[in-house]
């Protein structure tokens, strides 16, 4: 039968096109389906435009799901290096930017070449631009699209979050989960700026386009990182980061001013110069807007000298202990994960395969594990689709 394989993956993605290489590899024959026109969107626009392919700081702690060993079995099977040996046999020029982050020195594009290269080379089918509408499980799956319908032995979910849905994200994966009776863990926006109230809305728009190091923490979670002031809140890599552990309700803590006690520099400042006016010496610390805003707000003014101990201690809490209380985040349209999805705990981490559903496979963003920001998304779309194609 022309339809028939031995591996059916839906979704070309970072994850399904890596399953599909490495499962043509084993001479499995195998179809990659997907909805979109164009393979690897994500890949495309991820990192600038240069795709931020992995991180050479990767392990399992980079990583955030409700069973925080299961990533180690997949990213030890394919590790960060081992995607660097790929990217280096086919020239592709790279670096380092910053914490450990890999960048193409061109475009994206490379990668996403890169990768259908090699699903050429292991003898893939591509179909894009179908979506399939029903799956169906007798003997093998049966995989229903509107003009044929696909049959296999083994069939892989690589179908991605909820995150960008003017890429094509969908909860199409989540529904075969609980077609197949696979528990799901509650979805919400990952690595996504955060959203604040009117009052405090102001604050941020008139500061807009304003970028400071900042050291940002919730519970037990801290990043050190640029932070950005929007017209719309507050994003940059530190609020992102802080964004996939944020609890709605609760408040988050900024440190502005991370490499300095404030408290020690004015009392320094007040005994060496006590006749500089306070904005002045905020200045010195902060971007200049920032620091203005600041003295407005606490309603501070004049020579260092005549500020007391208890209004310094004040000034010092506001810049190295600010408090701030988020309404919510600008969801799934720019966040750039989903956390949550198909529960881990009925998946082997050594396969990917379901427990429960024999030739069932779910890879990358779909699954319930989310990485930090900085390149750990896509090392764990290659790991679990590496893996899964060892299997399937």
């Amino acid at each position: 039968m022309q339809n028939k394989f031995d591996v059916i993956i839906i979704g070309a993605g970072a994850a399904g096109m890596m399953c599909a290489i490495e499962a043509g590899k084993r001479g499995r024959k195998v179809i990659l389906l997907d909805h979109a026109k164009k393979i690897g969107e994500k890949i495309r626009i991820s990192g600038g435009g240069r795709c931020n392919f992995t991180n050479i700081h990767t392990n399992n702690k980079k990583f955030i799901s409700s069973n925080p060993s299961f990533p180690i079995s997949a990213l030890n099977q394919y590790t960060h290096k081992n995607f660097i040996n790929l990217i280096k046999t086919h020239n592709i020029k790279f670096h380092e930017k910053k914490l450990g982050q890999l960048f193409c020195d061109e475009s994206a594009q490379q990668i996403i070449d890169m990768l259908q290269l090699e699903c050429d080379q292991a003898k893939v089918t591509l179909k894009t631009n179908t979506s399939v509408e029903s799956i169906k499980k007798l003997e093998s799956f049966l995989i229903e699209t509107k003009d044929i319908t696909y049959e296999s032995e083994s069939l892989v979910i690589a179908t991605g979050g909820l995150s960008i849905p003017k890429i094509g994200a969908s909860k199409f994966g989540y529904e075969v989960g609980k077609q197949f009776g696979i528990n799901i863990i509650k979805t919400n926006p990952a690595l996504v700026p955060l959203t604040f109230s009117e009052a405090f809305l102001k604050k941020c728009k008139e500061l807009a386009g304003l970028s400071v190091e900042a050291l940002i923490s919730f519970e037990k979670n801290i990043f050190e990182e640029g932070m950005l002031f929007t017209h719309r809140g507050l994003s940059g890599p530190s609020i992102l980061q802080i964004s996939s552990y944020w609890k709605l309700g609760k408040t988050i803590e900024i440190d502005l001013s991370p490499q300095q006690n404030i408290f020690n520099y004015l009392l320094e400042k007040k005994n060496k110069n006590p006749k500089q006016e306070i904005n002045s010496i905020i200045s010195e610390i902060l971007p200049k807007r920032l620091a203005l805003m600041i003295c407005e707000d606490l309603k501070i003014s004049g020579r260092i000298a005549d500020v007391s101990k208890k209004l310094m201690e004040i000034v010092s809490e506001s810049i190295n202990h600010w408090v701030i209380r988020p309404i919510g985040t600008e969801g799934y349209r720019t966040a750039e994960v989903t956390l949550g999805g198909i529960d881990t705990k009925e998946l082997s981490s050594k396969t990917m395969m379901s427990k429960k559903n024999k030739g069932l496979y779910f890879i990358g963003e779909v699954v319930d594990v989310t990485g930090h920001l900085g390149g750990y998304n896509f090392q764990w779309a290659w790991s679990s689709g590496y893996v899964a194609g060892q299997y399937a």
